[in-house]
């Protein structure tokens, strides 16, 4: 319970990966169903809330679109059925907006290309453009929302 304690201190973690650590550390077993069992029942391993935080602190910090969001929850180990269950809802169309989050994928991408230049305008060149969709779409987002989020902000204010 200790080890499980100490790696939940630094950010909240899915079953899988306090899991892996657990028996990384050479903890028995029985010892480590218990210990899952037990912080489950105390509300510290959650898979869904972690999923919605995950897509919470990607949205607050560094923008993704939808399906690298999937991706990355997939690496850390959430199951399918937890991933499909929210497409529909935190991760397609958070409920977030009252924060200043992004609230739609395109919102998403608007807030990924702003970061991405820094108060710059859009350049003219066509290679240029082409690198930032591509850039985008290295994010997450599909072409077609990279389009918009680019035609967006090229229109004049």
């Amino acid at each position: 319970m200790e080890i499980a304690a100490r790696y939940l201190g630094a950010r909240p973690r899915t079953r899988w990966e306090l899991e892996r650590r657990l028996r990384r550390a050479g903890v028995e077993e029985p010892t480590v169903e218990r210990t899952l069992e037990r912080l489950a029942t105390l509300g510290f391993v959650d898979d869904r809330a972690f999923a919605r935080w995950w897509a919470e602190q990607r949205d607050r910090h560094a923008p993704r679109g939808r399906r690298m969001v999937e991706a990355e929850l997939r690496q850390h180990g959430v199951p399918r059925e937890i991933i499909e269950e929210l497409r529909g809802s935190e991760i397609a169309e958070p409920a977030l907006d009252h924060h200043g989050l992004p609230a739609t994928e395109d919102d998403r991408a608007l807030a990924a290309l702003d970061r991405h230049l820094r108060g710059r305008p859009i350049p003219d060149d066509r290679r240029a453009v082409e690198r930032i969709g591509m850039y985008l779409v290295r994010r997450g987002f599909d072409p077609e929302t990279a389009r918009r989020a680019i035609r967006t902000r090229r229109e004049p204010a």
